[in-house]
C-alpha cells in the first residue's frame, strides 16, 4: 500500500502517519482541511469575520499541534505565529534570533490561505498549505515537500504524488490569448497592465494556493503576483509546482528564497517553462528603470 493511501486510512483511524515527509504533508494539509469545513459547517456564514477568526485558529492550531506530536525536533513558520511578519535583524540589540533560522528543517504553513473566499457560502477557492523547507535539499528553492488541500473541491495537490506537466492549450500553441490567474476582488494594477501588454485574459480566482494550483492543472497558464505576500502563501504550491517541472521564480527570473531572516516575499511568476521567456520578459518591461 502506498504511503498516500496509508496516510490516509491510519488518519481516519486516529493511528500513526506517513512517516515520508511529502506523504506527511499530505496528510497533515488534508487533516486541517476537513478541520475548516467541520468550522464552516457548525458556524455558518451569518458573521464572516468570526468564521475567518475561527477557520485560522482552527487549522493553526491542529497544524501546530501535530507538528509538535510528529516532528518535535523541526521548527515552524505559520502565519498565525504571533510575530510571524517580524523581519529579524542582526543589527537590533536585545532581538531573539528566530528558532527557524538555525534549524536544517522547518514547515512552513498557512492554516487558511483565502480567508475572505472560507468565509463567502458557496465558494470554494481556498486551500491549506504545507510545506518543508531543509537546508540540504537539492531543490532550488530547499523546498523538499509541500501539499496544497483544497478541501471544498475535495483536492490535494502534493510532491508525494506530482500532478502531470499541464498540456499546452491549443490556443497558446498556435499564439492564442494568454489566460492569467488573478485576484477576483482587487487584481494588482501590475498585473491588469501586463494582461494589456501580453493581450492576455486574467482568470479571476481566490487565494494564491488555488491560482498556483490552476496553473498546474492547466486551467490558468501562469499566475503572476507582484502586491506583495510572505513565504507562506506562496512555499507549498510553488514546491508543487517545481515538482511537477513548472517554472517558478521571483517576477525578475531570479530565484525563490526561502526561511529568510525577513519572511516578506512581495513577488512570483508560476508559469510553464515555453512561457517563462516571453512572460518574463513582459514583466519586465512593467518594472520601474533602475
Amino acid at each position: 500500500m502506498s504511503a498516500r493511501v496509508a496516510g490516509q486510512r491510519d488518519g481516519a483511524e486516529g493511528g500513526a502517519p506517513p512517516v515520508i515527509d511529502a506523504a506527511f504533508a499530505r496528510w497533515l494539509a488534508e487533516r486541517a482541511g476537513q478541520e475548516l469545513l467541520r468550522v464552516r459547517a457548525e458556524l455558518g456564514f451569518a458573521d464572516a469575520k468570526a468564521l475567518k477568526v475561527a477557520g485560522d485558529k482552527a487549522a493553526h492550531d491542529l497544524l501546530r499541534a501535530e507538528l509538535a506530536r510528529w516532528r518535535p525536533a523541526d521548527a515552524v513558520l505559520s502565519e498565525e505565529d504571533e510575530h510571524a511578519r517580524v523581519a529579524w535583524l542582526e543589527s537590533e540589540p536585545g532581538t531573539v534570533r528566530p528558532d527557524r533560522l538555525s534549524a536544517s528543517r522547518v514547515w512552513i504553513v498557512d492554516p487558511l490561505d483565502g480567508t475572505r473566499e472560507f468565509s463567502e457560502e458557496g465558494r470554494a477557492d481556498w486551500a491549506v498549505h504545507v510545506a518543508l523547507w531543509t537546508a540540504d535539499s537539492a531543490n532550488p528553492a530547499c523546498l523538499s515537500a509541500g501539499a496544497v488541500a483544497i478541501p471544498a473541491q475535495h483536492r490535494t495537490i502534493a510532491t508525494d504524488n506530482p500532478p502531470a506537466y499541464p498540456p499546452m492549450p491549443l490556443e497558446s500553441a498556435t499564439g492564442g490569448v494568454i489566460r492569467i490567474a488573478a485576484s477576483r476582488t482587487r487584481p494588482p494594477a501590475f498585473v491588469t497592465a501586463l494582461a494589456e501588454d501580453l493581450g492576455a485574459e486574467l482568470v479571476p480566482m481566490g487565494s494564491a494556493g488555488v491560482k498556483i494550483a490552476a496553473v498546474i492543472s492547466g486551467e490558468a497558464d501562469a499566475y503572476v503576483h507582484a502586491g506583495g505576500q510572505y513565504e507562506w502563501d506562496s512555499a507549498a504550491p510553488v514546491a508543487v509546482a517545481l515538482a511537477t517541472g513548472l517554472h517558478a521564480s521571483r517576477i525578475d527570473g531570479t530565484p525563490l528564497s526561502y526561511n529568510r531572516a525577513d519572511p516578506n516575499l512581495p513577488d512570483l511568476v508560476v508559469c510553464r517553462k515555453d512561457l517563462a521567456p516571453r512572460l518574463l520578459a513582459a514583466i519586465s518591461r512593467q518594472l520601474p528603470p533602475q
